[in-house]
C-alpha cells in the first residue's frame, strides 16, 4: 500500500500546512474543472523563476499553476508528507533510480505522453520496468566559479590552473598574501542544510567516478574508498584556504559562501550552472566569470571537463485526478516547447534535453560545450548511485567533525565505505 510506503519512511515535514492550504490536485473535489498544477519544487535558487513563470501560464491558458518549494536540504521530508494529503502535488521529482525506489508507487506512466515525445533521447527518461516513471528535464553542470578579475590580481590566469597541484599553488599563495591582496582563495564551505550538499554529495562525487572508472562499473553494493585520499585533499584545500576558520563551517551558509563570492571576497566558489543567475544579479558580469572542473589530483587531468549530468526527474502523480494529471503534462509540455518555457530552463538551470530547447545565455554551461569541445571528458553524476540520504548525511556530519578537529579523517571513511554497505543493504 502507498499509505504503508510514506509512513515506512519515517519523515516529518518540515513545511507549515498553512504554507500549502491552497495548493494541490483535485482529489478533495474543489479543483478547477479543467484541472489544476501544484508542483513541489526542489530548487530553492529556481523558486522566483517558477513563481513567474507559473503565473504566465495561468495568465495565457487560465489553469491554476500553484508552485511551492521546499527549504534547501528538506525536500524529502516535505514531499512525505505532503503526497499523503488530499490536495497532493500533482508534479514532484526524484533524483534518480535510488530516489525512484521511495516513490515509485506514485510515479504515472509517462510513456505515451506529449512530454515524453519531445525528448530528444529516451536515455533522459527514467524507467519503471517498462513504464516511464520520471522524465529528466536539465542537464547541468558543476565545477569551481571562478572570479577571474580576482585570479588576475593574485598573478594568475586560469590557463595556470590544470591540474589539482595548479590549484593547490594558487589557493595556498593567495592565502599567504590575503591580507596584501584583500580577499581569499575559497568561500567558506557551508555545512548547514543549505549548503552540505555541495561536498557531502557533489564533491563526494569525484572519489566516486573515479573508482567507478577504473573498475568500469556504474553502481556497487560497496564503495572501496580508493580516491579517499584526493578527497580529503581537495576538502583540505577547501577548509583551510577559506574566509572562515575551518570550525566555523558548521554555522555557514549557502547564501554566505554566494554573498561572499558576489562580493569579491573569494576566487573559488564551488557550485554549479543554477548560479549564474543569481550570480549575475548580483551584479557579476561575464567577463568576471568562469567555471572549471574540480582537480583532486585523480585521472587524466589533462583530459577532464567539468561534472555534468542530471538528478532532476519530473514525476506527475498517478494518484491525482485524470483531469490533474492531464492538466500537469500539458503544464509540463508548454514548458518545454514554447518560447517563453524553454527560455527560462535554460537561462535558470541548464541545457534541457528537449527537441525545442531555446538557446542558452548561461555562461557556465557554455563553458562545459567549450571543455567538452576542446575534447575534455565531461565528469559523470554518479551521485546518484549513493545509497541514501542517511549515507550522506552521515559523510556530512564526519566532513563537518573533522572541519572543526573533534573528529578524524578516519571517521570519514567509515562513513564512506563502511556507512555505504550497511545502507545499502538496508535498502535492498
Amino acid at each position: 500500500m502507498k499509505m504503508k510506503r510514506v509512513l515506512a519512511l519515517g519523515l516529518i515535514a518540515l513545511m507549515s500546512t498553512a504554507a500549502f492550504a491552497a495548493c494541490g490536485s483535485s482529489n478533495s473535489g474543489d479543483a478547477n474543472e479543467g484541472g489544476q498544477v501544484y508542483y513541489l519544487n526542489f530548487k530553492p535558487e529556481a523558486d522566483e523563476a517558477w513563481q513567474e513563470i507559473a503565473a504566465k501560464y495561468t495568465e495565457e491558458t487560465g489553469v491554476p499553476v500553484t508552485v511551492i518549494t521546499a527549504a534547501s536540504g528538506t525536500y524529502e521530508e516535505t514531499l512525505s508528507s505532503e503526497i499523503i494529503k488530499d490536495e497532493a502535488p500533482t508534479l514532484f521529482q526524484v533524483n534518480g533510480p535510488v530516489g525512484l525506489e521511495n516513490w515509485k508507487d506514485y510515479c504515472y506512466d509517462l510513456k505515451d505522453s506529449s512530454l515524453y515525445n519531445e525528448l530528444t533521447s529516451d536515455s533522459y527518461a527514467l524507467y519503471d520496468g517498462d513504464a516511464v516513471a520520471g522524465i529528466g528535464y536539465v542537464i547541468e553542470s558543476y565545477g569551481l566559479i571562478v572570479n577571474t578579475e580576482l585570479l588576475e590580481k593574485a598573478g594568475y590566469t586560469l590557463d595556470d590552473i590544470a591540474s589539482f597541484d595548479d590549484l593547490k599553488k594558487v589557493a595556498e599563495d593567495i592565502t599567504a598574501r590575503s591580507d596584501e591582496l584583500g580577499f581569499s582563495a575559497f568561500t567558506s564551505a557551508g555545512m548547514d542544510g543549505s549548503s552540505d550538499w555541495r561536498f557531502k554529495t557533489h564533491l563526494a562525487n569525484l572519489p566516486i567516478y573515479f573508482e567507478y572508472q577504473d573498475k568500469g562499473i556504474n553502481s556497487t553494493d560497496a564503495i572501496e574508498g580508493k580516491y579517499l585520499d584526493n578527497y580529503k585533499a581537495i576538502w583540505d584545500l577547501y577548509i583551510n584556504n577559506a574566509t572562515c576558520a575551518p570550525g566555523d563551517l558548521a554555522g555557514k551558509t549557502g547564501d554566505d559562501a554566494e554573498n561572499e563570492f558576489a562580493n569579491g571576497q573569494a576566487v573559488f566558489f564551488q557550485n554549479g550552472s543554477w548560479e549564474y543567475k543569481p550570480l549575475t544579479e548580483k551584479g557579476m558580469t561575464d567577463d568576471q566569470l568562469a567555471m572549471i572542473p574540480i582537480y583532486i589530483g585523480a585521472g587524466d587531468e589533462a583530459k577532464q571537463g567539468l561534472c555534468t549530468g542530471t538528478e532532476n526527474y519530473w514525476c506527475v502523480n498517478s494518484d491525482a485526478s485524470e483531469e490533474d494529471i492531464q492538466a500537469t503534462i500539458d503544464f509540463l509540455t508548454w514548458m518545454v516547447t514554447s518560447d517563453e518555457g524553454t527560455a527560462m530552463l535554460s537561462d535558470q538551470i541548464g541545457v534541457i534535453p528537449f527537441k525545442n530547447a531555446a538557446e542558452t545565455t548561461n555562461l557556465f554551461v557554455l563553458n562545459d560545450k567549450a571543455y567538452t569541445d576542446a575534447g575534455k571528458v565531461p565528469v559523470s553524476w554518479n551521485f546518484t548511485t549513493m545509497p541514501s540520504e542517511e549515507w550522506k548525511n552521515g559523510v556530512g556530519s564526519a566532513l563537518t567533525s573533522y572541519a572543526a578537529g573533534t573528529g578524524s579523517w578516519d571517521d570519514v571513511v567509515k562513513a564512506f565505505v563502511d556507512g555505504w554497505s550497511s545502507e545499502y543493504a538496508a535498502a535492498h
